[in-house]
């Protein structure tokens, strides 16, 4: 088992290779790039001061965009060199564990995702434990009563959940109940309110507690149908096992025999989701971020998309990487954990 792990290990080298390599060409083949970007800026500053100036503004702006100009700018950028040239490059930066300056903040791109890094914690490991702290009583209940009223009533609310993206719910949840509505009952978005700092202890926690219900709900129902369905069917297939009926023929009552001995048989499959637990912390949600607009990765990498930020895009990509290619090794070693009869090879 132990040349397994160690197996998986090297295996993360290779993978993140061919994750990094294949984001990195795409990234720089796509139009619109960066330098594009400085230009189109520069132009429209000329002709902005045109407007307001006179007519000579966007011919100002233009003769600064000479041939030798633009070049100076791909050497600034770095795009001078043939692409598997740069990749090789930013392979030796990230191995030494210098992910580069953004091109927007200006700042070095491990400071700029440090400072992001506590809110997405926030969100994510509230979200994480929140979906096991519902989705394992909800399937617990839903085996017990199968193919009852209720049973079949949750059904239909769980898979509508699950068919409902994360963003859109976000959408409608602010509508129903965000500030301005006929519920005004949540805030619009955030993470806190810009009077924070000025709140006592009690106001400052409940100002917090405030801004995330919304959020975290809509972390939820991604994993929530997934879970709820794995307990339920994970829960009925111990309870068809000989050694139930055997505890029951025993004498044993049928609660005890659920949740002393069916219960945990039944955990099994779900013990694996917490190698992802580090993974999830991180990664956050591009859209959901956006729509609540919570200054956290999620959010930082979405803009870095959308502005050609690629060193802050990449240093993302990097770092969820090795997160869900790690979280997927502790998957294993929490399955071997809670079941001794697995064994890898």
């Amino acid at each position: 088992m132990r040349e397994y792990f160690l197996r998986r290990l090297l295996l993360v080298i290779p993978t993140l290779i061919g994750i990094t390599l294949v984001s990195f060409v795409i990234m720089h083949m796509v139009p619109g790039g960066p330098i594009e970007r400085a230009i189109w800026q520069i132009r429209m500053g000329g002709a902005a001061g045109g407007e307001s100036g006179g007519s000579g503004g966007g011919q100002i702006a233009d003769s600064f965009l000479t041939q030798e100009a633009i070049e100076e700018m791909r050497r600034d950028y770095g795009f001078d060199k043939p692409i598997h040239v740069r990749y090789l490059r930013w392979v030796w930066r990230m191995a030494h564990l210098d992910f580069g300056t953004s091109y927007t903040y200006g700042d070095p791109v491990w400071d700029v995702v440090k400072s992001r890094f506590p809110i997405s914690l926030y969100f994510g490991s509230i979200g994480f434990l929140m979906t096991y702290l519902v989705c394992i009583p909800l399937g617990v209940i839903k085996a017990v009563h199968h193919r009852k009223a209720f049973d079949t009533t949750t059904s239909i609310l769980v898979f509508a959940g699950y068919a409902t993206p994360g963003f859109a719910l976000g959408v409608v949840l602010l509508v129903l109940f965000g500030g301005g509505s006929f519920w005004n009952i949540f805030p619009l978005g955030g993470f806190v309110s810009d009077s924070f700092e000025e709140l006592s202890f009690w106001g400052k926690l409940w100002d917090l507690i405030h801004h995330t219900i919304l959020p975290v709900i809509c972390y939820m129902v991604s994993s929530f149908a997934t879970l709820t369905i794995l307990m339920k069917n994970s829960l009925l297939e111990n309870l068809a096992q000989d050694y139930v009926r055997t505890a029951l023929a025993k004498g044993l009552s049928a609660r005890t025999v659920i949740f002393k001995h069916a219960l945990r048989n039944s955990l099994i499959p779900l013990a694996t989701g917490f190698g992802h637990f580090i993974s999830i912390l991180l990664a956050g949600s591009y859209l959901i971020e956006k729509v609540f607009n919570i200054n956290g990765m999620g959010l930082l990498g979405f803009n870095a998309i959308v502005e050609r930020d690629y060193p802050v895009a990449l240093g993302i990509l990097v770092i969820s990487s090795v997160l869900a290619l790690l979280g997927n090794i502790l998957s294993d070693i929490c399955y071997v954990l809670v079941d001794p009869r697995i064994q890898f090879r």
